[in-house]
């Protein structure tokens, strides 16, 4: 079932699949990519989440579990991270793995323009886009999309 805005005319979407090493976003449908975005991640963009406060963006396989419209980051999609595997990883380490990955828009801030963080890894390990992108992949990704995140 599509969530937001979607109509029963639109693409049925595969998954989001990330490209950490290029900065990109793609919207999957049978099989091809219907969208690309750029985006920005974690400000320590190499290398798998670890642990809470790290700044690293996630790899492997999530899904989109919930979405809110956010005062911080406009609309934003929330993953299922950290999942069994991140979870275990953690607990045989003694670390917290963290949470609250999403993929989410610009800051609303007048002190910081949009334009400002083009071309940054800001995050806190999340997946940002701009605010009329985010706009557009909420209207057209639902709930349970699959998101695959590549190193």
């Amino acid at each position: 079932m599509l969530t937001g805005n979607a109509h029963a005319a639109d693409p049925v979407i595969d998954k989001l699949l990330v490209h950490k090493h290029e900065r990109r976003l793609e919207v999957i449908s049978n099989g091809e990519v219907i969208h690309t975005y750029r985006v920005a991640l974690g400000e320590q963009p190499v290398g798998h989440k670890q642990e809470v406060g790290d700044n690293r963006t996630p790899e492997g396989f999530y899904s989109i579990d919930w979405r809110h419209k956010s005062p911080d980051y406009n609309l934003s999609m929330h993953l299922d991270y950290p999942n069994l595997k991140d979870q275990t990883s953690a607990y045989e380490r003694g670390v917290d793995p963290g949470g609250m990955i999403m993929i989410h828009g610009t800051p609303i801030d007048e002190e910081y323009p949009e334009w400002y963080f083009e071309g940054l890894d800001w995050t806190n390990g999340c997946i940002a886009l701009t605010n009329p992108e985010m706009r557009e992949l909420w209207d057209l990704v639902p709930d349970g999309t699959l998101v695959e995140i590549r190193p």
